[in-house]
């Protein structure tokens, strides 16, 4: 959240490195209590830390790195579903991850005449620190593998490999793109096999009251 920490850090890179040919953005923070609260009660102030923080953040570094970048250069951030469909428990970190993933598109066309692309990893369900704040987080595990076609939640290494791909000359005509690595859960209209698994029929949720 400071320009000049920002600045610091590229000035250091550059006199240590010369040119860089990568950037990975892996950063969201918003106060909990803004983010366990439905996002109607979300606080201005807590608004405001989530999109500096989770949004900006990505904004201002890929500005910096771009200077130092060769051509033919990859930046690369992490988003979630959440930003694009309404997630239980998600709340306010959705709404950032949108903006998130606009942000990709709008610098993918400003840096491609720098022959510099811009992409995004939307990666499934997956038990971390920073999940831990995300309510109900549990069942947004169990609900993802029951759901996704491959049965399963996704892996760190799945995400990290899909993170190679995008930062290594592989993807050079790739820009401007949101990789799902869930497990194709995102793609998914109904609960697919998850009723099979839970034992459930939908008729079975309809009261006869």
């Amino acid at each position: 959240t400071s320009d000049q920490n920002i600045n610091d850090c590229f000035a250091q890179v550059k006199e240590h490195c010369g040119k860089i040919d990568f950037l990975v953005h892996s950063i969201a923070n918003a106060p909990l209590e803004d983010i366990r609260c439905p996002t109607l009660n979300t606080s201005r102030k807590g608004f405001l830390q989530a999109m500096e923080t989770s949004v900006y953040s990505f904004i201002a570094v890929a500005r910096e790195a771009a200077k130092i970048m060769n051509p033919g250069g990859s930046i690369l951030t992490m988003s979630y579903f959440g930003g694009e469909k309404v997630v239980a428990g998600y709340n306010l970190m959705g709404v950032a991850k949108a903006a998130l993933e606009s942000s990709i598109k709008y610098l993918a066309f400003d840096l491609g005449p720098q022959n510099i692309r811009v992409n995004g990893i939307s990666a499934g369900a997956i038990k971390t620190l920073a999940a831990s704040a995300v309510g109900d987080f549990g069942d947004m595990l169990g609900m993802s593998s029951a759901i996704a076609p491959l049965q399963r939640n996704t892996s760190t290494i799945e995400v990290g490999n899909t993170a190679l791909y995008l930062l290594s000359n592989l993807s050079s005509g790739t820009t401007g793109e949101i990789i799902h690595v869930d497990c194709g859960y995102h793609m998914m209209g109904s609960p697919g096999r998850a009723l099979e698994t839970w034992k459930l029929r939908p008729r079975d949720t309809i009261s006869n009251k």
